[in-house]
């Protein structure tokens, strides 16, 4: 053994600490520290993540509920109303706030506009409302 490891040996016997152990110590906890400090960031991404996952799925909504509005306008013997059928293609959580306009046959197209408001991850805070349009050809009869 080397004289440093017996100085060590005698050191730790008597209760007395290194100057490596004071600072490993003082460095005990600082992990979790510096977590904390980066845990607000991690939730505002995560929040940011399923906001944009959230406007997707409403303007995807408002392009299914703009074709089937559209496509139902331009049959020939409607059996229900072409905006009742874009408000039924969409989940029904975004069907209660969407608006659907339609444009019956003329010119031998069909038009139907379906706006949905983008749903929120934070109270009060207001992201606007997707829009989608369709066209179809209308049946010749």
């Amino acid at each position: 053994m080397t004289s440093e490891a017996v100085t060590r040996g005698a050191a730790a016997r008597c209760g007395v600490r290194t100057a490596r152990e004071r600072d490993r110590d003082r460095e005990r906890g600082s992990a979790s520290i510096e977590f904390l400090g980066f845990l607000p960031v991690l939730l505002l991404v995560a929040l940011a993540a399923v906001q944009l996952g959230l406007a997707a799925y409403a303007a995807q909504q408002a392009g299914t509920a703009a074709r089937a509005a559209a496509r139902t306008a331009s049959l020939d013997e409607v059996r229900t109303s072409p905006a009742a059928a874009g408000v039924a293609a969409m989940s029904g959580w975004l069907a209660d706030g969407a608006d659907i306009s339609v444009v019956p046959c003329g010119d031998g197209r069909a038009r139907a506009t379906a706006t949905v408001a983008i749903p929120s991850v934070i109270p009060g805070a207001s992201f606007g409302n997707a829009k989608r349009s369709a066209t179809m050809p209308c049946d010749d009869g």
